[in-house]
């Protein structure tokens, strides 16, 4: 099996030993976009011994132009995006182990970080990125931000305890706004900071070493800046200071409603972790709604002017508004929570 890895191996930092390591690890990968497409590849044919990706989204066709590893088909079929990167993952390496979770990456999913060596940002809003920050910070495991818009991208890694975390840094990342669903992004700016991350994650996995420098870049312009971090890390920060409260893992309750990054949708999902019966409600739905299809993991319909779609997990994602009430009202609506 190792002849596979044959020029990863001849490569001297990584070595027989060290790809022995990768196939002792385990990366969890948050969000199957275009980030977490080209991470997971790379990471397959690396040889990470176990990949776990959480993705809550489907592929549609605004994905195809940078979300490398979906199909047409996959985009026909509305596959939840975990599971065709799963399905395409496995056949470009079928002897790692792949684990596929549909959902939002929430604390019901905390059991799934206890055996994680790393985690990859593959998100696009900084609300899960701070959860996954407290959650490592917790835990005490390594991840690598990443982020990319337009022709511009940035990444850092961050390792507990030794790196300012991103709760220290927020003043030195910059957020205004921008997303790739309102101003759009190039394929080229998405594959540079991939390639950054895993080449930290490999590093890690390998060494136990990182960079310590916030790297930007635009890859139209040739513009490239690499800033020293470690300056930022605060004594006194409440997720990892000396007296961390970890504010990002609070939990609420009843339902919660996520506008989702710069796309005319709201995500509405349950309090409480459950499987529903898609069939059951596909029967009480098709006499009532118009344009309903599904799969074994979503059905999606038209309700008026909104294009619903629910999860076998209860959360729904109501297209066609940024309006969480509205949206709430159509959840209840249709599925009486």
């Amino acid at each position: 099996m190792m002849e596979r890895y044959s020029r990863q191996i001849l490569f001297s930092p990584i070595g027989e030993e060290g790809q022995k390591k990768l196939l002792k690890s385990h990366v969890l990968i948050v969000g199957a976009g275009a980030l977490g497409c080209a991470s997971a590849e790379m990471l397959a044919r690396a040889g990470i011994g176990k990949i776990t990706i959480i993705d809550r989204d489907y592929v549609d066709w605004s994905n195809l132009g940078r979300q490398q590893l979906y199909t047409e088909e996959d985009a026909k079929q509305k596959l939840p995006k975990a599971v065709a990167a799963k399905k395409h993952l496995q056949e470009i390496n079928s002897n790692i182990s792949i684990e596929a979770i549909v959902g939002d990456f929430s604390i019901d999913f905390i059991e799934h970080v206890k055996d994680v060596d790393l985690i990859i940002d593959g998100t696009d809003n900084f609300e899960t990125r701070f959860f996954i920050n407290d959650l490592a910070m917790k835990h005490e495991i390594p991840w690598i931000y990443g982020a990319v818009v337009r022709s511009y991208g940035m990444t850092v890694s961050i390792i507990p305890k030794q790196t300012p975390c991103l709760h220290c840094m927020l003043q030195a990342i910059p957020s205004d706004g921008m997303t790739c669903d309102t101003v759009g992004v190039i394929s080229p700016a998405v594959q540079i900071v991939a390639s950054y991350q895993t080449a930290e994650a490999l590093k890690y996995l390998v060494s136990g070493e990182v960079s310590k420098q916030l790297v930007s870049f635009d890859v139209w312009t040739r513009e490239h800046s690499a800033v020293d971090m470690t300056k930022l890390k605060k004594a006194d920060c409440p997720s990892c200071g000396h007296h961390p409260t970890y504010p990002y893992l609070s939990v609420e309750n009843g339902l919660k409603t996520a506008v989702l990054c710069g796309r005319n949708t709201v995500q509405i999902r349950p309090q409480q972790k459950q499987k529903i019966s898609l069939s059951e409600i596909t029967n009480r739905l098709r006499p009532i709604v118009k344009d309903l299809k599904g799969n074994a993991y979503l059905i999606s319909f038209q309700a008026d002017d909104f294009r619903v779609v629910l999860f076998q997990d209860g959360r729904a994602l109501i297209h066609g508004t940024k309006e969480e009430e509205k949206a709430k009202a159509i959840y209840q609506r249709y599925f009486g929570a």
